[in-house]
């Protein structure tokens, strides 16, 4: 008996450690990157203390009462009375607590939601199972990936044209949800440049899990860069491949989903192609942006990401490798 106790046990550790391993690379709420996140890490770690506290406060209790007895014949009764007990442990110390956290709370709900002077906005619109991202004062499009300067506030307007979804980056800010029909706003500030990982934090179907996005947050001046030259329609082929991979994009069935800028394929379905090149992943964070990634998503992306809206593309080995080439090409 004591040999399966000592094993259930050295598996529940193993599992534990394994977990916080699996878990390294994930973001955290207790790794804040700006305000905001700052303000909603230290409410956790405010209700983390007073749950320590109280689990603390009754495993003594517990310890004191197993050690000492109460009302026994061997042990000596307690100088507090049952009804004490109840009234103090039950309804005062809970009360407490409870105004606390209220409080903790709606003061972190009204930072968060203060609208700040300046911001830069932009429109994040969830689809199935990826995010339209457009940047109005730039009169361009992207997707899966948003960038922001460091240090200015961000007001990201939040739609959904389908079911509910939820959006969260957890080093940037609290969750909020995509609400057909309703327009919400999620404030924040970056305070350091880096990428964060965000993800759909409500369940909305087959691809929940690989409905995720990138934030990246760069210096004003890389910014900047980054906006004005997406102002502007990408760059025409600069060589043969190129232009043979735009002619497939454009008289394939490519066009009727997608939009590239400059071109005539206007496509609303899909996602903008139009910095597809410059773009670290494929799919809504679901693989990275490779050439063999690419060329397998541009034949049948249900071999990646199955359940999502495109469909397999019937292309020779020529077509598919000027394609790809002309893809990568638009940045």
């Amino acid at each position: 008996m004591r040999r399966r106790r000592a094993a259930v046990a050295a598996l529940v550790v193993l599992a534990t450690v394994g977990l916080g391993a699996c878990s390294k690379k994930a973001p955290s709420v207790v790794d804040p990157h700006g305000p905001e996140a700052h303000r909603i890490a230290g409410t956790w770690w405010l209700m983390f203390g007073l749950a320590a506290a109280v689990y603390a406060v009754v495993g003594g209790f517990i310890v004191v009462a197993l050690l000492r007895g109460r009302g026994t014949a061997t042990g000596r009764a307690s100088r507090i009375s049952d009804n004490g007990f109840i009234w103090v442990g039950g309804l005062a110390v809970p009360l407490v607590i409870l105004m606390v956290l209220a409080w903790a709370t709606v003061d972190t709900t009204n930072h968060v939601r203060r609208p700040e002077k300046d911001p830069l906005k932009v429109e994040v619109v969830a689809r199935q199972w990826w995010w339209a991202v457009s940047y109005p004062q730039y009169h361009f499009a992207t997707a899966n990936e948003i960038h922001v300067p460091v240090d200015r506030p961000i007001e990201l307007g939040l739609d959904s044209d389908n079911v509910l979804h939820s959006f969260w980056v957890p080093q940037l800010g609290g969750k909020l949800d995509t609400i057909p029909g309703q327009h919400n706003v999620w404030r924040f500030k970056a305070s350091r440049a880096g990428t964060y990982r965000g993800q759909c934090a409500e369940y909305c179907g087959l691809q929940h899990a690989h409905m995720s996005f990138l934030v990246v947050a760069e210096p004003s001046a890389t910014f900047d860069t980054w906006a004005l030259r997406r102002t502007n329609p990408p760059p025409a082929p600069t060589d043969q491949l190129q232009a043979n991979g735009q002619l497939v994009f454009v008289s394939s069935p490519c066009a009727g989903c997608h939009t590239v800028r400059g071109t005539q394929a206007q496509g609303v379905i899909g996602p903008d192609l139009s910095d597809i090149g410059s773009r670290r992943t494929i799919g809504a964070n679901t693989v990275p942006n490779t050439t063999g990634n690419l060329s397998g998503w541009v034949l049948n992306a249900q071999t990646i990401k199955p359940g999502n809206l495109m469909p397999p593309i019937d292309l020779s080995a020529d077509q598919l490798h000027a394609l790809v080439a002309y893809l990568q090409s638009l940045k």
